[in-house]
């Protein structure tokens, strides 16, 4: 008889984290591979034509870029929210209230206040926007036991909601005849970007800044520690005075606000009006859980797992061009990646012993 059993790994190095790494996205591929096969595409050419369209030319390794800085910033916060073990999926959602936020913002003070000026308390009204949003769930969960990945999610399609509420009904636009959305940002709310590209820089050093600051937060100060142990040992933290509600409301603020950020990002620095949530956000909110699986809940790892997350977005609409293949193939291919990150995890951090025994 066959008996498998599973014990804790208490020593794991770097090296072994690495390596699981990537035997895990090298499993992962090899799963698409023959998903390419059974939809009769050439699975080498395939995976060759998502990075060749994404970092094989100036043209898509700037959108790359682009597509990275909301990937980051919420990357990043979604690291600090998992290591404390709350499963925060509602991202998304938190983008889409930072891009409320900011809008409002926007279109309030854009005429009557300088770039200089407005700039600053749109990502402020955006952050604000995304920490409530993160909040509501923290309580929940310690007030009222309320599982957070159910409260994180279904919060995300109540905010979308309430855009498309507004963009139909009270902030829908004179300008956009008769179309849902708002009008268009004054130009002193809109971000500038690098010329001959969609790169809106300001927040791509605002996303670069805030995942090395973060880093210093998890590993340098009492409050990282705090958050770490909540995550790891929940009943030492007790035993040593931990603060669960005050600790979890920073830590959801914080993840929540990064989001918020990058919905800042995506109004003012590519759409500039307010529009359905499935334009404002192309599900970032979703890709940046498989980004901080892949950084190790690490920040810093953030940045590289971004811009790699986001050439496999650009990529994807490369391929749906060139082999005619459906827009839900790369949800498909970061869908089968998240499923062996998440595996890989869990061999790292546990050893599986088979035995068998004779009757």
């Amino acid at each position: 008889m066959m008996h498998i059993t599973s014990s804790d790994r208490y020593q794991i190095t770097r090296l072994r984290s690495f390596m699981t790494n990537v035997f895990s996205m090298a499993a992962g591929l090899v799963v698409i591979s023959i998903i390419f096969l059974i939809a009769g595409v050439n699975p080498l050419f395939a995976i060759s034509e998502i990075f060749q369209g994404s970092f094989g030319s100036v043209y898509g390794f700037k959108e790359t870029i682009t597509k990275a800085i909301p990937l980051i910033l919420i990357g990043a916060g979604l690291t600090l929210a998992f290591r404390a073990k709350f499963w925060n999926i509602g991202a998304e959602g938190q983008l889409l209230m930072g891009a409320i936020f900011s809008t409002w913002t926007g279109l309030t003070f854009g005429n009557t206040l300088p770039s200089f000026a407005v700039i600053p308390l749109m990502f402020a009204a955006g952050f604000i926007g995304g920490a409530l949003w993160g909040i509501i769930p923290a309580i929940l969960k310690i007030k009222y036991a309320i599982n957070e990945v159910i409260s994180t999610l279904m919060l995300n399609y109540i905010c979308a909601h309430i855009l498309t509420m507004l963009i139909v009904g009270p902030w829908k636009g004179a300008t956009r005849f008769g179309f849902p959305g708002t009008d268009n940002l004054p130009d002193a709310a809109i971000l500038s970007v690098i010329p001959g590209s969609r790169i809106h820089y300001a927040t791509l050093i605002l996303a670069l800044a805030c995942a090395a600051i973060l880093t210093i937060v998890i590993y340098r100060t009492r409050f990282g520690y705090e958050a770490r142990v909540v995550g790891e040992n929940p009943e030492a933290g007790k035993y040593a005075g931990i603060d669960f509600l005050k600790t979890t409301l920073i830590l959801m603020a914080i993840s929540g606000g990064l989001a918020g950020l990058a919905g800042v990002g995506e109004v003012a620095g590519i759409h500039h009006y307010l529009g359905y949530p499935a334009s404002v956000s192309s599900g970032y909110g979703f890709t940046a859980i498989i980004v901080a699986w892949l950084a190790k809940l690490n920040p810093l790892y953030a940045i590289v797992s971004g811009i790699f997350f986001a050439g496999i977005l650009v990529g994807g609409d490369a391929i749906q061009i060139s082999l005619g293949l459906p827009a839900a193939t790369v949800d498909i291919v970061n869908g089968t990646l998240l499923i062996f990150l998440i595996m890989g995890d869990y061999f790292l951090h546990n050893k599986i012993t088979i035995t068998f025994t004779h009757k």
